[in-house]
């Protein structure tokens, strides 16, 4: 299969925002402009996230996901804030195609269960946001890597596969906005445990960070966020518009479009979409 490409839009309504470990968050622009940019641009799939939502007990993007999934003709998942099938069901009828979950799901996996039931498992996503922990492995966390859920990363993916989820979202919060490359034990650890795709998320800094982590972590999908938006914000500065920040680079962080990406993927012998 081919490897995608799926460029990760945190968002803090109304802005597209980026940190470093989930946190330190700083507002880059208009996230639909982003949106569209990556889509002409190659994107395979993209990601909205909206990460306060937990923490809030509320969504506010489906406004936003509406608008973009009338211009937009690659799948789209939401996540932030979904808490119940209705918050799912609006989700997907606003337009997204898959819904990510993380914080419901730990405190109730049955909900996992429930959605796989109801929208199907292609359209369930368990996201995961992984720490590693002192004594060895990784623990869970919710709420945007904010508070601990107890729970063994690798015992929660496989449960979440076996409740019906249809892929895995894995963020690394170590590796999150680094760019210091993805988090291959963890990647590898949790590719091997479960038989759905595993989509790999958290430090990807240069195009051969992308490589290794599906050589060596064997992920299926990796997610991309400031290896792509501090690239954009070079090329198109009109994308942070009034509320960005202008073209700020993250020094640990390369130019590499998706073309670039793609390219390099496929000179290691990664097929990829085209």
């Amino acid at each position: 299969m081919s490897v995608r490409l799926i460029p990760r839009l945190d968002i803090k309504a109304p802005n597209l925002v980026k940190g470093v470990h989930l946190e330190g968050l700083r507002v880059l622009g208009d996230p639909a402009r982003f949106a569209r940019f990556y889509y002409q641009q190659g994107a395979d799939e993209l990601l909205y996230m909206d990460i306060v939502a937990s923490l809030y007990q509320r969504n506010t993007i489906l406004e936003l996901v509406q608008a973009t999934s009338q211009e937009i003709f690659i799948p789209l998942t939401v996540g932030g804030g979904l808490r119940s099938l209705e918050d799912m069901r609006r989700a997907l009828g606003r337009g997204a195609d898959k819904v990510a979950l993380n914080t419901a799901a730990l405190a109730r996996p049955e909900l996992i269960r429930e959605a796989a039931r109801e929208f199907g498992s292609s359209a369930v996503v368990v996201s995961i946001e992984a720490k590693r922990r002192p004594q060895g492995g990784y623990e869970a966390y919710c709420d945007c890597g904010r508070e601990r859920s107890r729970r063994e990363v690798v015992e929660w993916a496989r449960q979440a596969c076996d409740l019906g989820a249809g892929e895995i979202l894995l963020t690394s919060i170590d590796q999150e906005g680094t760019g210091g490359g993805y988090d291959l034990e963890l990647t590898r650890l949790v590719s091997r445990a479960v038989p759905v795709p595993v989509i790999a998320c958290g430090g990807a800094g240069r195009p051969g960070d992308l490589v290794r982590v599906v050589k060596e972590g064997q992920a299926d999908a990796v997610c991309l966020a400031s290896l792509l938006h501090y690239s954009a914000l070079e090329q198109e500065p009109g994308l942070a518009g009034q509320a960005g920040t202008g073209p700020r680079r993250f020094s640990r962080v390369a130019r590499a479009g998706l073309g670039r990406l793609k390219a390099r993927l496929g000179q290691e012998g990664i097929p990829c979409r085209p």
